[in-house]
């Protein structure tokens, strides 16, 4: 195993040669494994839920200036800066520039000189309940989002939209940037809503700040694409939120034309790219009917037609598509054993992998910015035991440098991770992720079915998964059939095998891994979100046998109840997210008892261990009610269960004091299971 860097580490690092011929960063010298794991012992719990110390990084489209969002608050307090960099001299003397109290979103440069910061504050609480409305709520806190132009060299401050007062204070969020139009330096295109609740475009002058609506959307209007300033795609919400509806427009055209519906959170199967270099159409991620993964493809503008895939890679889909400063394409992001790159540019792949091997091959290198001459690179970092860093790479001067870090907490004391190769009982493959606690010995373990279910696992940074890791125990991460990310046959795998595949993966990955490192078989817990709820209460009835405890948060407990509620709910045209949920849950009309067979809430009398629920009240994805109904019936059976809900939170969306005071309690109920 080789040992991470900490961020002092990594600055003294900063400044490495290529190896001659093959363009790769000089390896670091690592110290012999367990050497560091010796010196300190694992985090407290409060240790990872501390305030973020750096927010973002940006390179500016010339690629000659880097800001850095720095956050200087404390968990009370709010307090912000941006500091600006020589991109020749990247670790030179910093500029600062002090934001004041308010939370950093995000950063773009709108050109070479302005650098537009999304930031969030606290609104008085007097302030109006929503946009147009006269009606005030005393007593309640509320925020807001703004974007502020900031001068790269004088530091003065223009808060973009200032020319409309009313606008300004009865609307909470105006800090939508839809295109940083490359081509006019001086103005910025972003939506923001208009006082009778309909979402207008505006082109906004971001050197005073001063806006003009060019467009007004329709009724469910949320978000415009747009291409050298020219808006061709819209995006409409339903009024559940559940479903968008995708608008084309050809540059010249005057109407706009329906392309497709799409789901927002169960597996979109649509995603913008940017602009394509073929004139009148775009990039898009999408795939066929009859195709296995999806891709980034060429769509035109004028007919909606869909193209070939660009570069498919079998059994995985595209993660995001890649552009430069200018919006050109550069590439696909896949995940395989950890971030990987399809560059248009063959050049491009060396870096990359340079970089990699910089980080030991164990963390995801995602390129956030590329200059226009593809020279200069902003690098998001991030891994199972790195917890977000920044860096600055010069492939002509050779040097990469460390811009600043989400958390300072050293990979040495953190859980390290690896990836298992899971055979399961019918003879297919998985993968999983274990994480070990920190110093690696061999104890209890806990197992996190992801949520989704058609979304996956990736090797990257999780928070709940270092916590558990630092009480000294083993967390397991399994990608089930059924899982998102390994194409569609893979997730079909899944379809109507809820409560027996998809369970029993789970169940194959936990044998592997006791097996694999000599784990304590007799003290094993399960906890999960959303379907990962499901599977963990699926789990507790399945096998009383195995799991000591069970947590469930934001979950789904009674399938045939679920899909009664979504059939009820779903307002759209066809009814597309039942229909969804219809093909992979199962069908009522013709599976309704093995539906309820496989429902945790009407087997709760087989669950012999300690249940805690978990539930935001005002949830819109899976009711609060699939809680409470699981709670009364484990108290009908004589079961021990508690159930927390979390006021005014929706689909476990709270803030982090929240969420620390949770994790506080997972942890104390598993210390009494594994006791």
């Amino acid at each position: 195993m080789t040992i991470g860097l900490t961020r002092a580490a990594k600055a003294a690092l900063s400044r490495r040669g290529l190896l001659a011929g093959t363009a790769a960063l000089a390896g670091m010298v690592a110290l012999p494994p367990g050497v560091a794991r010796a010196q300190a012992g694992a985090y407290p719990l409060g240790e990872f839920f501390k305030p973020t110390m750096s927010n973002g990084a940006a390179l500016s489209p010339s690629g000659n200036r880097i800001a850095v969002a720095e956050n200087l608050g404390t968990d009370e307090t709010w307090r912000s800066a941006v500091d600006f960099l020589d991109a020749a001299d990247p670790e030179g003397q910093r500029r600062r520039v002090e934001l004041g109290p308010v939370q950093v979103d995000s950063i773009g440069w709108a050109n070479d000189d302005r650098l537009l910061v999304s930031v969030i504050l606290k609104a008085e609480t007097s302030a109006r309940s929503q946009a147009g409305s006269n009606r005030r709520v005393e007593g309640v806190e509320y925020y807001m989002r703004r974007v502020v132009s900031v001068h790269a060299t004088t530091g003065e401050m223009v808060l973009l939209f200032s020319d409309q007062r009313n606008r300004m204070r009865s609307t909470f969020d105006m800090g939508r940037i839809i295109d940083m139009l490359p081509g006019d330096p001086d103005h910025v295109l972003m939506a923001a809503w208009e006082s009778d609740g309909v979402m207008g475009l505006h082109r906004v002058n971001v050197i005073s700040g001063a806006a003009t609506r060019i467009e007004r959307g329709g009724s469910g209007t949320y978000h415009w694409r747009a291409v050298n300033g020219v808006p061709v795609l819209r995006h409409d919400m339903n009024s559940r939120g559940t479903m968008e509806t995708i608008l084309v427009r050809a540059p010249g055209e005057t109407e706009w034309k329906m392309a497709r519906r799409t789901r927002v959170r169960e597996a979109p199967d649509f995603l913008w790219v940017g602009a394509s270099e073929t004139p009148g159409k775009v990039l898009v991620i999408a795939r066929f009917d009859t195709e296995d993964v999806q891709s980034v493809r060429e769509m035109d503008l004028t007919t909606t037609a869909l193209g070939p895939p660009l570069n498919p890679r079998p059994g995985r889909d595209v993660a995001y598509g890649l552009p430069d400063s200018a919006g050109a394409y550069l590439g696909a992001a896949y995940y395989g054993e950890r971030l990987e790159y399809e560059f248009v540019d063959p050049a491009l792949v060396v870096h990359h992998r340079a970089l990699n091997r910089f980080f030991d091959n164990s963390c995801n290198v995602h390129f956030t910015d590329v200059d226009q001459a593809r020279n200069r690179f902003i690098a998001y970092v991030n891994g199972p035991a790195e917890p977000g860093a920044w860096f600055f790479y010069d492939k002509t001067a050779r040097a990469i440098v460390n811009l600043g870090q989400a958390r300072d907490l050293d990979p040495a004391r953190l859980g390290a991770s690896e990836v298992l190769q899971v055979r399961t009982r019918d003879g297919a493959a998985i993968e999983a992720y274990l994480t070990a606690p920190p110093g690696g010995t061999p104890g209890p373990l806990v197992v996190l079915p992801h949520g989704g279910p058609e979304v996956r696992d990736t090797p990257s940074w999780d928070r709940q998964v270092q916590v558990l890791a630092a009480q000294g125990w083993w967390v397991l991460r399994p990608n089930f059939r059924g899982s998102g990310g390994y194409g569609q046959d893979f997730a079909r795998q899944g379809w109507t095998r809820w409560g027996d595949r998809m369970q029993d993966d789970v169940e194959d990955a936990v044998a592997h891994a006791v097996a694999a490192r000599g784990l304590d078989a007799s003290k094993v817990a399960i906890m999960g979100t959303s379907y990962g709820a499901y599977a963990a209460l699926m789990g507790a009835v399945k096998r009383p046998d195995l799991y000591k405890a069970a947590i469930g948060i934001c979950g789904v407990y009674d399938l045939p109840d679920v899909l009664a509620w979504e059939d009820r709910t779903d307002d759209n045209p066809g009814q597309p997210i039942y229909e969804f949920w219809t093909k992979r849950i199962g069908d009522r009309s013709a599976i309704g008892p093995a539906l309820e067979a496989a429902s945790p809430r009407r087997r709760a009398g087989e669950i012999s261990c300690p249940v805690m629920l978990v539930h935001g009240v005002e949830d819109p994805v899976l009711p609060v009610i699939q809680s409470r109904r699981m709670r009364d019936a484990l108290r009908g059976a004589g079961k021990p269960v508690e159930l927390i809900e979390v006021e005014d939170a929706g689909h476990a969306d709270w803030e982090d004091a929240k969420e620390q005071d949770l994790m506080t309690r997972y942890v104390a109920l598993l210390r009494r299971a594994f006791a």
